[in-house]
């Protein structure tokens, strides 16, 4: 989380009430000192990110976006709520402070956490580093992901952060509703994704564990020079579910055309050459960590992540264009809807 992913967007740290936001900090978190100074983070499309600089430190604040949102989607509340759950875990995340749940203070739910300073890499080559740097980064992520997965939830007290049932047939009912009630226009390989996806729903195979959501390189902070991850962020779409959700949504990401962009991905690249394990290796090395033989049915779980994926682009479109959406760029996610859902037909064409 460092300077070079802050913008100067003084919109929405205008929009701020500091003198009010400071006072109520002061009386909810004993710490806190101030004046108060904001400035905005770059990531955070879902919801807007701002770093605060205090006489007693350095904080940061995650909010709702303002304006109409979507039932069940902004869920900062549930971000709090499992980071201060895991706060004793092997999976590292960010000291929380105060959730703020009077909307009186900034119109919206907040909560307020540690900065934790490191290093974000947006890039899935990671062309900062060398190569033993590339191949401990990803066996971390891998660590992670599969600590993660081993958390016991009733332990940590998340045994209601999620419904029972079929966690495929849950999450395809909840996406298809939001792509719908977000579309702007017909998109046909979205169309032919979701009809190819109902008809192939898998039956439950019992397993359920703590899943991120949004599990991917940019949303990993790494000790600023070892290839450690110190906080594990934005556990908004986190819940329990199918842990392969999660791994074929970071595999899936990695499939994407390297593009320079924050949903750069691997495609094309010697994976070799670069330090970077292959998927299979990848997979392999996290099914030994959890003590799994293999993953059958990989194919959909690569196509449903990719249908997910464009769903979310799509509400983040919709903001967009309602003009409540985080980043300024939002809008131009709305032409990626097409070619995400058609990365999902060719896997499906190519390898179910």
């Amino acid at each position: 989380m460092t300077a070079d992913v802050m913008i100067s967007d003084q919109s929405q740290v205008e929009q701020l009430p500091l003198e009010k936001l400071t006072a109520y900090l002061e009386q909810a978190i004993p710490s806190f000192r101030g004046p108060l100074q904001v400035s905005k983070f770059s990531g955070g499309q879902s919801n807007p990110t701002f770093l605060l600089r205090a006489s007693s430190g350095v904080y940061v604040l995650r909010r709702q976006p303002p304006g109409k949102l979507l039932k069940s989607a902004h869920a900062v509340d549930r971000e709090f709520r499992v980071m201060q759950a895991l706060a004793a875990t092997p999976v590292p995340v960010p000291q929380v402070m105060h959730l703020c749940e009077d909307r009186d203070v900034l119109g919206t739910l907040f909560y307020v956490m540690e900065y934790c300073d490191g290093r974000i890499f947006w890039n899935a080559a990671l062309p900062e580093v060398d190569n033993s740097q590339r191949a401990a980064i990803y066996d971390e992520m891998n660590r992670v992901l599969a600590a993660l997965h081993s958390i016991d939830v009733d332990a940590v007290g998340l045994a209601d952060y999620g419904k029972p049932g079929n966690y495929f047939e849950r999450q395809f009912q909840r996406w298809s509703g939001q792509y719908r009630a977000s579309e702007l226009e017909p998109v046909a390989p979205m169309d032919a994704l979701i009809a190819w996806l109902a008809q192939h729903l898998p039956e439950d195979d019992g397993r359920v564990a703590l899943v991120h959501g949004d599990y991917r390189l940019d949303n990993i902070i790494f000790h600023p020079v070892e290839p450690r991850a110190i906080a594990l962020l934005d556990w908004e779409l986190s819940t329990l579910g199918h842990p392969f959700a999660d791994l074929a949504y970071q595999c899936m990401q990695l499939r994407m055309p390297e593009s320079g962009d924050k949903m750069a991905g691997l495609m094309g690249l010697d994976r070799a050459s670069l330090g970077i394990p292959s998927e299979s290796e990848y997979v392999a090395r996290y099914c030994a960590r959890c003590g799994i033989e293999r993953i059958d049915n990989w194919a959909f779980y690569l196509a449903f992540s990719f249908f997910r994926l464009a769903a979310i682009i799509q509400g983040v479109a919709k903001r967009a264009k309602e003009g409540n959406a985080s980043s300024r760029s939002a809008a131009k996610l709305g032409a990626l809807v097409d070619p995400v859902a058609r990365f999902a037909l060719d896997v499906i064409e190519k390898e179910y």
